[in-house]
């Protein structure tokens, strides 16, 4: 098969995973295995993602996975990677999301920044970032793999839209120059059980360092940031197994709180 034969089979198998609800094996050794370049794990991506524009989702921002140093070096990776948000993969804060809509999903917290400016540069820096930034806000990734037992690769999790499902935001928008970016604390609680922590700068060192690096990659791919996109930077702490009837709060430090229901079967 050529290159775009084997991108458009292994798109078309992650679009029927996530709606079936059913994993699939480990899509890597499609690509080329352990060797494959990232850019046709992307270009699998970016394939569903304009079947999405097509179908008439509207693409409202983009996610950052992969900026925990000790996970690149699990994956044997140097960078984040990326992946998009829809309209449609976002609930509200302490809104049920249904059961039976994910496969096997966990949480992160992470910090938002929403944009009131267009990123367009090829190189960008931390005075773009902030000039760029409306607000900040708190927020949940729910990610969720197509991939079986989460047996991710870089070149799986890339293709599989950087395993992203969904994201809760806060509702109290707070302005950068109130904030502590590197030093404010998370915390994670299930219940009365607190089940993540975490730290600004868990996420390379600062937030805003991801930012950047979005910033310029999504202009070298032809996708750059624009006014209203919301930036999901990365996680502040490990991830954690969701289950039906689970309900996780964040407080971030500075930020407020957001709060992920699970909806039970």
């Amino acid at each position: 098969m050529s290159n775009s034969a084997v991108v458009e089979s292994v798109a078309l198998a992650l679009r029927e995973a996530e709606r079936s609800q059913t994993a699939i094996a480990p899509i890597r050794p499609q690509l080329g295995g352990e060797s494959a370049d990232v850019d046709i794990a992307y270009a699998v991506q970016e394939a569903n993602t304009k079947r999405a524009l097509a179908e008439g989702r509207r693409l409202v921002g983009r996610k950052i996975g992969l900026t925990s140093v000790a996970v690149q070096k699990q994956l044997g990776v140097d960078s984040p990677d990326f992946g998009m948000l829809f309209a449609d993969m976002a609930f509200g804060d302490g809104e049920a999301i249904p059961a039976g809509l994910l496969i096997q999903p966990k949480v992160e917290a992470e910090i938002a920044l929403v944009l009131k400016a267009d990123l367009t540069q090829e190189k960008h820096t931390y005075a773009d970032i902030i000039s760029a930034t409306d607000y900040a806000l708190p927020a949940i990734e729910v990610v969720d793999s197509r991939i079986e037992n989460w047996k991710i690769s870089l070149i799986d999790t890339v293709a599989d839209n950087a395993s992203s499902a969904g994201f809760v935001l806060g509702s109290k928008p707070v302005k950068l120059e109130n904030l502590d970016l590197v030093n404010c604390k998370m915390v994670m609680t299930r219940g009365d059980e607190v089940v993540s922590q975490g730290v600004g700068r868990a996420c390379l060192s600062n937030p805003l360092n991801a930012a950047v690096w979005l910033a310029d990659e999504m202009v070298r791919r032809g996708r750059p940031l624009l006014a209203g996109d919301i930036v999901l930077t990365g996680a502040l702490g490990p991830m954690v197994v969701a289950h039906p009837g689970d309900e996780f709060k964040v407080e971030i430090e500075g930020f407020g709180s957001v709060v992920a229901v699970f909806a039970a079967e």
